[in-house]
C-alpha cells in the first residue's frame, strides 16, 4: 500500500491545491499523541456525489462573462479537472435567488391547462443541457419547490410562508408530475424531488409551511399515489430543512406511517442553525433503508471583499462535510453555483456567498476558499465510493477526518486541521506515517 498522491490547501493569501511530493508510509514504531486510524474493511454508506444549485441568480451572474471566461467557470465545477460535480439542484417555480416571484401557470388555473416551463427555457434548461453534454449524461438532478402558486395558498402570496389550501393539494401533486414530464420533453430527467424547501421557515421570500403531519399526509394521500398513477420514478425526499430534533420528529412522523413511508426514498437536510450531526446517525439507526442527502448550505451574508479570501469559510464547509459524511450522508449539494460580486441577484436582498463569485463589471471569476475545500472531497471521492471507518484521537479537538474507498480500490482520507501545526500518526490498514499537519489546513491523501 502506497501514498500515491497528497493534496493540500492551507490558510494563505492565495488558497490553491498544492501537490505534496515524497510522502511514504514508514511504519514507524512510534505512535504520536494525535492519531488518525483508518480501517477500510469497515464500510458504510455509498456516495451519490457532489454538486450545487442551478438557480436563476447563478445563471444571471454566469451569463455576464465573455465566452471564454464562461467556459472556464463551467469547467471549474463540472470537468474532471475541476470539481467533477455530478449533481445539481433546480428550483420548481421561483426561489429567493430569482429575479422575482414566478410560477408555471396562469393565476387561478384549476386544471393546469396553462402549465408551461417557458421561463426555464431562457437560462436554466440550456445550461442543464450543456452540463449533460459536458458530463456525457453523468449528471443527476434534484428539484425542490419553494412555494406553490399564490392562488393555491391560504395567504394568497408566494412569499411569507402560508399553507397550501386543502382544495388544491391534488392539483399541486399534479403540478410536480407536469414539471417532471415537461422537463423530460427536453431530455432532462428529474431523478429526485423534495416535497418542500424548508417547510418550517416563514420567509420574506418564496416559502410554504408544512407541519409534520401535513407533509406526511401530502406524500401519503397525494404525491405518492399521483407519482404511482403516472409511473413517475423520481425519488421523493422529505424534510429538506435543518439537522436536529426537528429532523428526527419529522422522520418519525412520516416514516413510522407505512402508507407514507412506501413512497419516501430518503430525507434531505440543510446545515443552517444546527451542528447536531448525531441526529443524522440516529436517523440512520432508526431507518437504515432510507437515504440521507445534504441538499443546501452556504455562507450567509458572507460577501466577498476584494483582496480578502476568507479561509474560515472554507474550513466551515470542510467541517460540515466531514461530520455529515461520518454520520451517513450520501452526498453534498451546495447552494448557488455562482453569484455576482454582491452575493445576488436576490429579489429580497438575502445575499450570500458562493464558492465562485463573478465580478460583472470587470468580468472576473473569484474563487473563494470554499471552492478549494469542497474540491478536496469532490475531485477525489467518486460516485459509488463507500465511506470507511476513520477514528481521530486528538486532545484539542482541532483535527477532523473522514475516509472513503473508491470503486477502483483507492482509499481517500481527508484531514482538516483547525488548529496550529500538529504532529500526527496516520495509520491506514496498519500502514503508518508520522507527519506534521500545517496549521489551518486541509489535506487529502490518496492511497492504493
Amino acid at each position: 500500500m502506497k501514498i500515491i498522491r497528497t493534496i493540500q490547501s492551507r490558510k494563505t493569501n492565495n488558497i490553491f491545491f498544492d501537490d505534496i511530493k515524497g510522502l511514504k508510509f514508514n511504519n514507524s514504531s512510534e505512535i504520536l499523541n494525535n492519531i488518525i486510524k483508518v480501517d477500510s474493511s469497515k464500510k458504510y454508506q455509498t456516495i451519490k456525489g457532489f454538486g450545487g444549485a442551478i438557480t436563476e441568480a447563478a445563471l444571471v451572474a454566469l451569463n455576464t462573462l465573455p465566452v471564454q471566461k464562461k467556459e472556464e467557470a463551467i469547467n471549474a465545477y463540472f470537468s474532471k479537472d475541476g470539481l467533477n460535480y455530478n449533481l445539481g439542484r433546480l428550483h420548481i417555480n421561483s426561489c429567493d435567488f430569482s429575479r422575482g416571484n414566478y410560477c408555471y401557470v396562469n393565476d387561478n388555473d384549476k386544471t393546469l391547462e396553462s402549465f408551461n416551463i417557458n421561463h426555464d427555457l431562457k437560462e436554466i434548461i440550456p445550461f442543464v443541457k450543456e452540463i449533460q453534454k459536458k458530463r456525457n449524461n453523468d449528471f443527476y438532478l434534484l428539484a425542490s419547490p419553494w412555494s406553490p402558486p399564490a392562488y393555491m395558498k391560504d395567504n394568497q402570496n408566494m412569499n411569507y410562508g402560508g399553507k397550501i389550501l386543502e382544495e388544491y393539494k391534488q392539483l399541486w401533486a399534479n403540478y410536480y408530475v407536469k414539471y417532471i414530464q415537461e422537463m423530460a420533453k427536453h431530455d432532462i430527467k428529474i431523478s429526485m424531488i423534495t416535497i418542500q424547501n424548508e417547510p418550517l421557515a416563514i420567509q420574506t421570500w418564496d416559502s410554504c409551511i408544512y407541519s409534520d403531519t401535513e407533509e406526511r399526509d401530502f406524500v401519503k394521500n397525494y404525491l405518492g399515489p399521483t407519482f404511482k398513477k403516472h409511473e413517475i420514478d423520481t425519488n421523493i425526499y422529505v424534510w429538506d430543512h435543518n439537522r436536529g430534533n426537528a429532523l428526527l420528529k419529522r422522520a418519525i412522523t412520516i416514516l413510522d406511517d407505512e402508507e407514507a413511508a412506501q413512497y419516501v426514498h430518503g430525507l434531505a437536510f440543510h446545515w443552517y442553525c444546527s451542528e447536531d450531526f448525531k441526529s443524522l446517525s440516529t436517523f440512520h439507526e432508526l431507518y437504515p433503508d432510507k437515504e440521507l442527502l445534504f441538499t443546501e448550505g452556504c455562507i450567509e451574508y458572507g460577501i466577498y471583499k476584494d483582496g480578502y479570501l476568507k479561509y474560515e469559510n472554507g474550513e466551515f464547509y470542510a467541517h460540515h462535510m466531514i461530520n455529515d459524511f461520518n454520520n451517513y450522508s450520501t452526498g453534498f449539494i451546495d447552494w448557488n453555483l455562482y453569484l455576482d460580486e454582491n452575493g445576488g441577484i436576490n429579489h429580497v436582498s438575502n445575499f450570500c456567498e458562493a464558492p465562485i463569485m463573478i465580478d460583472k463589471t470587470n468580468h472576473k471569476i473569484i474563487y473563494n476558499a470554499s471552492y478549494y475545500y469542497i474540491g478536496h472531497f469532490s475531485k477525489f471521492v467518486n460516485k459509488g465510493a463507500r465511506r470507511i471507518l476513520s477514528t481521530v484521537i486528538n486532545d484539542n479537538n482541532t483535527i477532523e477526518a473522514v475516509g472513503f474507498e473508491n470503486l477502483n480500490g483507492e482509499i481517500v482520507v481527508i484531514v482538516l486541521n483547525k488548529g496550529w501545526i500538529e504532529p500526527v500518526s496516520l495509520i491506514v490498514d496498519k500502514n503508518q506515517i508520522n507527519l506534521n499537519l500545517p496549521n489551518q489546513s486541509i489535506t487529502t491523501f490518496i492511497i492504493k
